[in-house]
């Protein structure tokens, strides 16, 4: 399969995660094997191309235009880092090399230059495979002739420095800059005539050979600011095809670079397009259930695998699920449904007073049902605390585990990574806090602050301060309630309760008064069975998009395999 047939057949694996790109490092990597374009057979061999730059070399060697040339090592002794066409020829970097130089470091300010003053650049504008001449420091200190390493346009620039991923990237200047030098951190390699620049950038960025050689060669104990002398640049071993070659691969990669660009702005387009359509969908699935019309609310969601593209959808979807939840607006009302306000009197053991606000409905967060009610958090629990606030003391055996925020996930305990405390430590604690089957845990400081699940399984357990521990009546729902402080909605009441210092924290008395709509108990649990059921449709669909991706990263694999054997 050539890159034509793969172009046919791209909009079968467009969908898989970082198709395009993976597209791009494809074309130019056959690039620079001598697999884009056909050999011509009246095309001169790369080693007569050879030794047309070596005679170049010499005679401006010999006229004392350039310094001693670079000499290349016994080839004959270099591993070859791929196979290459039979017309082609490995050599290294110095033997296209004519001369090269590299400024320095001047004083300079933290900004670019404007107007006419001089500007020193820097590393970031040779970076990413264009020329970028805003990546300057305006130069404060007088520099004598800064014409001598002023940068013009053609000139091939190569960094010296900088993180180990990106050291020793290079660009070709494509535009007159203005006022403009070297810094000590690039150097500018004078190209001979007989090699494309462009063909070298090609190479020099992109291949993994050339990339893993820079890193195994740069020098510099950290990661983030790496070193490659002239010497290590030389060195590099790069393929060389004839001239008009290398001018038929950059005019191919130029062409296919353009059709990935179309891809690129058909493929935002369309991401739009899906994502207008879904917003689109959810807001009619809200005004829907808004009107109590459940019609288009049951064809959204029977059809939701056809109007869902992305697991982000996906996401949107449970959030408006759980909105309309703690909305009374994805069930009906029941009229055989007690009220809420006399859920109290359903209290068994009758010592708690839930005291529904009897003032005007539009104080309160959002418009409820009329057999629905608000209640403060404190008054519809048995119990709301947190752990200790003094750290307990750790021991090496695993007797009682200490739950940290990192335990708490969305809806379930992990304890992959959990400190442990004495049996001691841990019935002094129980006295005041002691977690049971049908709590709900909630983060109560740090960035997962409002996170939260329900205790399923019976486990001893101590909490820390961070993890807060509420205990709804019997008359509540555990499931309803944790649904409702989950929902966007409670959350963001829970954010603007949340009081910022050094780290978010939710104070037990702000938690206390969060505002809970509390619907019948029968709908509390017709609610629930609702919930459960589109968000067991959500996970099918996400374990469905998960195997579309797989199947279309490894169809995106094949095909690119098969080109490019």
């Amino acid at each position: 399969m050539n890159a034509e047939q793969l172009l046919e057949h791209f909009d079968r694996v467009c969908d898989a995660p970082d198709a395009i790109p993976q597209l791009r490092r494809f074309i130019l990597d056959l690039a620079v094997r001598g697999k884009l374009v056909e050999q011509d057979p009246n095309d001169e061999p790369a080693a007569e191309l050879l030794k047309k730059i070596i005679a170049e070399k010499e005679h401006l060697l010999n006229k004392g235009s350039i310094k001693q040339q670079f000499v290349s090592p016994d080839k004959k002794k270099d591993p070859v880092p791929y196979s290459i066409p039979l017309n082609w020829l490995w050599v290294r970097f110095g033997d296209i090399i004519i001369d090269a130089d590299a400024g320095w470091s001047p004083k300079s300010a933290s900004f670019p230059r404007s107007g006419d003053y001089w500007g020193v650049l820097k590393v970031s504008a040779v970076t990413w495979d264009k020329f970028r001449p805003t990546e300057n420091k305006q130069l404060i200190s007088d520099v004598l002739n800064p014409e001598k390493v002023q940068i013009h346009v053609g000139d091939f620039l190569i960094s010296r420095a900088n993180t180990s991923d990106l050291v020793a990237k290079c660009v070709v200047v494509n535009e007159e800059p203005k006022n403009l030098i070297l810094s000590d951190k690039i150097v500018r390699l004078c190209i001979t005539n007989q090699c494309n620049k462009i063909f070298l950038c090609f190479f020099n960025n992109n291949s993994e050979s050339a990339r893993n050689y820079y890193a195994e060669k740069a020098s510099g104990t950290s990661h983030s600011m790496k070193n490659v002398t002239r010497s290590v640049i030389y060195d590099l071993p790069i393929p060389l095809p004839s001239l008009a070659e290398q001018h038929r691969i950059v005019a191919k990669v130029d062409e296919l670079m353009a059709l990935c660009d179309q891809l690129e702005e058909a493929q935002a387009k369309r991401e739009h397009r899906r994502d207008r359509l879904v917003s689109a969908s959810l807001h009619r699935l809200h005004q829907s259930a808004a009107s109590n019309d459940y019609e288009p609310a049951l064809f959204y969601l029977n059809h939701l695998p056809r109007l869902t593209n992305r697991p982000e959808h996906i996401q949107q979807l449970r959030q408006t699920i759980l909105n309309l939840a703690v909305q009374g607006k994805l069930v009906e009302q029941d009229s055989n449904d007690e009220p809420a306000n006399i859920l109290l009197k359903l209290d068994q053991k009758g010592s708690h007073v839930m005291e529904a606000r009897n003032t005007h409905r539009e104080i309160w967060p959002w418009d409820i049902p009329l057999s629905w009610n608000w209640f403060r958090l404190e008054s519809i629990c048995e119990q709301i605390t947190d752990g200790e606030h003094a750290t307990p003391e750790r021991i090496h055996e695993h007797q009682v585990p200490l739950i940290t925020a990192k335990n708490v996930r969305d809806g379930f305990m992990d304890f992959t990574y959990t400190d442990w405390v004495s049996y001691e430590t841990a019935s002094k604690a129980w006295e005041r806090c002691h977690p049971i089957v049908g709590d709900i845990l909630l983060v109560c400081v740090g960035a997962t602050t409002g996170r939260l699940c329900i205790l399923r399984k019976k486990k001893d357990m101590v909490l820390v301060r961070s993890v807060a521990l509420i205990r709804p009546t019997t008359t509540i729902d555990v499931d309803y309630l944790a649904l409702a402080l989950s929902s966007p909605l409670c959350q963001s009441e829970i954010w603007e309760k949340v009081k910022v210092t050094a780290q978010p924290c939710l104070y037990l008395n702000r938690m206390k008064s969060l505002s809970i709509p509390l619907p019948p108990f029968a709908e509390q649990h017709r609610i629930v069975a609702k919930v459960d059921e589109i968000m067991t449709l959500c996970n099918q669909l996400e374990f469905q998009f998960d195997i579309a991706y797989t199947t279309h990263c490894r169809l995106l694999d094949s095909i690119l395999h098969d080109a490019f054997t």
